[in-house]
């Protein structure tokens, strides 16, 4: 039997997905609003939103509700429709010069560079004949570019709401309609019909590039996307294959894999044999061995072997979909940080208005004011270009006023950062809940280790054992073929190195597992006796709690303490009859993990149930200080030490795989669990690594630090751009046209700073601030610009 030997049909299928054509978003953060109006509905798994193309993907977890969804983002303020079929889809996504921000641009700088050559070239822009042409140039980007901002700013008016269309059209219309009446009146003054074309050209470049750009942040989640294929070889009872689409899967079919096969959904391998790129879930690029019972994952690949695979796990089920979620519920979440952003974008478009109105009153009533204060900070920077009329100065300020003004820089601050972060945080096998965890994994100062399974592989084995009978008991017990029954019962992986040992069983009685400290029993020695005895393997502290006499295991517990061993000891009622030594190998790399978090300021501890000498010994060899080691603490305490560091002052990461790590990592700031933990530890983790080793701690908590810089250099300069931009604008420092192209700037250094997490790397991170820096002061130089002085 063999995949080679198959044959396929196709049957039908229909999609998973809707998708929607939506209009009337100009921005990243339309693109956002409309992202989170569609997750808001009841029944979606999640959504993704091209800006480019003007189009949303609504992914869903059961029943399609698509009213719900249309009447979610008409509320929002927009204008949604369904594509119908293929046909629709490839449509919106097919590119063209004249769709979107294109047409804008193309017809745009049609338009604008003959003003411009003609006016800043060759002067004409006082010459009447000129002025006609140049309200006939003006004109058609007018009324055909700017119709996108008029139907965007109506659209937000009618939710009562406002944005930066309602800016862009303010500020463009006030100097396109001041121009035509000075034109039409026989003005002599200078007209501003390039700068009210220039506006939105120069505006429409910029969205042209944010969307372009920005898109790249969205990469990660638009590859996972992509990576499950939709159709998959359903094997039929002859051995025949049957090409179906992946969502009529049921659980327990077999589907076949030929080599180079994207896998379509999760499953167990039942025959064959191979080898899978499992890179898309764990950031690891050495493919993995695939055997039967070996389970497989859907987006690998299958590389050069046919397998038959069980299937255990469809649609919002797989690995896959889980991962996609949780990239989606990040980049959708909103960090606390960005509060602060939200409240004033709130109210900044009202502000905005009443701020260019007060700029137009300052200088059609006040002008000798506005001159003065002019004056006063033109020798500091540069001598204002400000016109002679009050009238046309009141206009031409105000409308710079309203056009620098930029409340896009401050709402995509903090998530065009969380979508980068958590983008590369999945690239590198890292799944970060929401931006609150990400938040808070940026300010982390101390690290906890849980050691077994964590600093150790968890996979313990017997490396010594010391017997000293059974106490006198007839007939005599084999302690340790005792100790091996005993533990045959546990889950726990040091358990079950000691059941290893033998296979015998005895009758126990009344067996019950102590989290934390061992297992015991009642168990009768022979047939005659009346009593049962109580036999007992675990920690030697538990034992000596117990009343264990364990003089006679000293020597032992000494040596293979110092050693870094766990010790077990079996007892019956008071007397030790042996102790096991049982090692559990380091982490490759443990040591290197240690070392970096030290190296960026991080404290580290050692948490664990295991005896003193041991947990000591474990430390020095990865270099915990000793001070920071912290033995034979149990489960239900572990929770309470996290506390004790908190109220000390320390942000804690606390990094566990079992289900007895489920309350510190509850209780800490900042939960990571790695990739073997159990479903109890993931539920409760912030930060899971889907790597088993512990490579990625310093790169998850470095790249959340990176990414908490981040957003705050973008929130500094949102509104260090505003703060210093309008004040420049309304005293005439700043034109229309360079208003406009200072506006574009500010949401492309917003986004590029952000994309650069995508390429993050903890070295250069450190030295590209001032890097970047540096090359600007150096560019601005070499261009001419000056800080101060005319």
């Amino acid at each position: 039997m063999g995949a080679g030997s198959t044959s396929e049909t196709i049957a039908p299928g229909t999609s998973g997905a809707t998708e929607l054509a939506v209009n009337g978003m100009t921005c990243s953060n339309c693109a956002r609003h409309v992202t989170e109006a569609i997750q808001g509905v009841p029944g979606v798994a999640g959504a993704s939103v091209e800006l480019e193309q003007g189009r949303a993907t609504v992914r869903w977890k059961g029943s399609p509700d698509v009213p719900a969804v249309l009447a979610a983002v008409k509320a929002a303020g927009y204008e949604p429709n369904v594509l119908e079929g293929e046909a629709g889809t490839e449509t919106a996504r097919k590119w063209s010069p004249l769709a979107g921000w294109q047409f804008n641009v193309v017809v745009g700088l049609a338009c604008t560079l003959p003003l411009i050559i003609a006016e800043w070239g060759f002067g004409w822009g006082m010459q009447p004949w000129f002025r006609w042409v140049a309200f006939l140039l003006a004109l058609p980007v007018q009324i055909f570019c700017g119709a996108r901002f008029y139907v965007g700013a109506w659209r937000q008016l009618k939710v009562g709401s406002s944005n930066m269309d309602t800016l862009v059209s303010l500020g463009s219309t006030t100097a396109f309609l001041y121009s035509v009446w000075a034109l039409f009146t026989g003005s002599h003054g200078h007209l501003y019909f390039m700068e009210s074309a220039a506006i939105i050209t120069l505006i429409s470049l910029g969205h042209w590039f944010e969307a372009r750009t920005s898109a790249r942040a969205e990469s990660s989640l638009q590859a996972l996307l992509h990576l499950a294929p939709q159709m998959a070889r359903r094997r039929n009872s002859d051995n025949s294959a049957t090409l179906v689409p992946v969502k009529e899967l049921q659980l327990e079919e077999t589907i076949i894999l030929k080599p180079g096969d994207q896998v379509p959904t999760d499953g167990e391998v039942v025959f064959g044999d191979s080898t899978i790129d499992e890179s898309m879930l764990t950031g690891e690029s050495i493919p993995v061995e695939k055997e039967i019972g070996a389970k497989v994952f859907a987006g690998t690949a299958n590389l050069n072997g046919s397998l038959f695979v069980r299937v255990t796990a469809t649609g919002e089920g797989t690995a896959l979909a889980h991962i996609i979620a949780a990239v989606q519920r990040a980049q959708n979440s909103r960090a606390g940080i960005q509060r602060l952003g939200d409240r004033v974008s709130s109210v900044f478009v009202p502000l905005v208005v009443l701020a260019a109105l007060g700029t137009g009153l300052l200088w059609g009533m006040a002008p000798e004011s506005a001159r003065h204060w002019s004056a006063l900070l033109t020798q500091y920077l540069w001598a204002p270009s400000v016109p002679e009329s009050n009238l046309t100065a009141a206009v031409i300020c105000a409308a710079g006023v309203l056009i620098i003004a930029c409340p896009c820089a401050m709402g995509l601050a903090t998530p065009i950062a969380i979508m980068a972060g958590t983008n590369a945080a999945a690239r590198r096998g890292i799944l970060i809940r929401d931006g609150i965890a990400l938040e808070r994994a940026g300010k982390i100062t101390a690290v906890v280790f849980d050691k077994t399974g964590t600093i150790t592989q968890g996979k313990p084995v017997v490396v010594s054992e010391e017997k000293y009978g059974s106490g006198g008991r007839r007939p005599i017990v084999h302690e340790m073929k005792l100790a091996a029954a005993l533990a045959r019962r546990s889950n726990h992986p040091i358990s079950q190195s000691v059941a290893k040992l033998y296979n015998d069983d005895y009758p126990f009685q009344e067996w019950v597992e102590i989290r934390g400290s061992g297992v015991q029993a009642k168990l009768r020695m022979d047939n005659f006796q009346s009593a049962p005895v109580l036999v007992r393997l675990g920690s030697l502290r538990w034992l000596r709690a117990s009343g264990v006499d364990l003089t006679r295991g000293k020597n032992f517990e000494q040596q293979w303490s110092e050693q870094g061993a766990t010790l077990l000891g079996i007892s019956i009622d008071q007397s030790l009859m042996g102790i096991v030594a049982v090692q559990d190998t380091l982490k490759e790399g443990a040591q290197e993990v240690i070392g970096k978090l030290h190296r960026r300021g991080f404290k580290t501890y050692l948490l664990t149930g295991d005896n003193p000498l041991t947990a000591q010994a474990i430390a020095r060899e990865v270099g915990i200080p000793s001070g920071h080691v912290f033995a034979e603490v149990l489960p239900e305490d572990k929770a309470g030490f996290i506390q004790v560091l908190q109220k000390k002052g320390e942000r804690v990461a606390f990094i566990g795989d079992g289900i007895n790590d489920a309350p510190a990592l509850e209780a800490a700031d900042i939960g990571i669990a790695v990739s073997r933990a159990s479903d109890v530890a993931r539920e409760a983790a912030d930060i899971i690594l889907l790597k088993s080793e512990i490579h990625a701690v310093p790169e998850a908590l470095g790249l959340a630090r990176a990414t908490l810089k981040t957003i705050k250099q973008n929130l500094f300069w949102a509104f260090f751009y505003n703060i210093i931009g309008i004040p420049l604008a309304a005293l005439g420092f700043l034109s229309p046209v360079l208003c406009a192209l200072a506006m574009g700037l500010s949401d492309m250094v917003v986004i590029g700073n952000a994309l650069r997490l995508l390429r993050w790397d903890a070295f250069l991170w450190q030295n590209c601030v001032g890097e970047s820096l540096r090359t600007w002061i150096l560019t601005m130089t070499n261009s001419g610009w000056r800080v101060g002085g005319n």
